[in-house]
């Protein structure tokens, strides 16, 4: 069977919603990934943590077949962050950010790491996403993500790790910032042309669309009645996107489709609750009766 490899941050998230306040909750990029690709393949988490990091959060990445030998635990406090949403979740506001260890992180892939041959570089700095890549060996599908700091701050070594993966997953916002194009299929043409055979755009509450060779697709998002808390949402949908992408091991347009709804659905579990409180409780089962349930909501016959 076929693994993946997720370099990121793991941390501890203070949130505030109108649902309540979850402090000191597991979160962080690789976090929220692992939890979701684990529902289809085994995952192997590249990331930093404290001393402080809690035994039933390793134990929690274990039970759930997430390989922690990637993961470093050194002297010092897990990365963490704080925030609070709007009412109705459009606006997202930075209480604190505290790096601690995660300021000096250096992805030192294990040897026996190198050779698995599907990756994905989480939200962490370019220049560490490109050493990444030059420590691995013939990987067969790599995708990332970035964030609007880094592409502020670096824009030609952002640019340089497109060029080098199969695919990317941002966010509309983050995809008219990497192109200054305000068209957001235009913004996307634009960034498939630098490299990767896969472009992904997440549009939060108004779903996702996909570019390949042959066009666009479109998803919208799953029709959830009670979000709790959005934190993690982007991250677990590219877990779920490449979790199904490793099972399959084919990389034709069909799958590509499937593995955007499979994402899709996987975020729409996160949403219902604080932190990774839903992502523990469902199963793969439970994911594909929402797949099911995007089949029988976008499905129509032509006359």
């Amino acid at each position: 069977m076929a693994s993946l490899l997720v370099v990121g941050s793991v941390a501890y998230d203070t949130v505030e919603t109108v649902a309540g306040r979850s402090e000191e909750q597991l979160g962080g990029s690789a976090t929220f990934f692992s939890l979701a690709a684990a529902l289809f393949v085994p995952v192997h988490v590249v990331a930093v943590v404290g001393k402080d990091f809690r035994e039933t959060d390793l134990q929690l990445f274990r039970e759930r077949g997430i390989d922690c030998s990637g993961l470093q635990i050194r002297n010092g406090k897990t990365f963490r962050w704080g925030g609070r949403y709007s009412s109705d979740f459009s606006e997202r506001e930075t209480l604190f950010t505290e790096l601690n260890v995660f300021e000096t992180f250096d992805p030192d892939i294990p040897q026996h790491l190198r050779s698995v041959k599907y990756v994905f570089l989480a939200n962490i700095g370019p220049d560490l996403q490109l050493r990444v890549l030059e420590q691995m060996e013939s990987p067969q599908f790599v995708a990332m993500d970035t964030m609007n700091f880094w592409i502020e701050r670096d824009f030609g070594r952002v640019k340089e790790v497109i060029s080098r993966v199969h695919g990317i997953v941002v966010n509309d916002e983050e995809a008219r910032q990497l192109t200054g194009r305000q068209n957001l299929p235009e913004a996307m043409e634009i960034i498939r042309s630098w490299g990767p055979k896969m472009v992904i755009v997440k549009k939060g509450e108004h779903g996702a669309v996909l570019l390949l060779e042959d066009g666009f697709f479109f998803l919208p998002a799953y029709p959830v009645r009670a979000i709790v808390d959005p934190t993690g949402a982007g991250d677990t949908f590219a877990g779920g996107l490449m979790g199904y992408l490793a099972h399959a091991q084919e990389f034709g347009p069909q799958v590509f489709r499937k593995a955007v709804v499979y994402g899709s659905a996987a975020a729409s579990f996160n949403v219902e609750g604080f932190g990774v409180e839903k992502l523990k409780e469902i199963s793969k089962s439970d994911i594909l009766l929402r797949c099911h349930d995007f089949h029988r909501m976008t499905s129509f016959e032509l006359p």
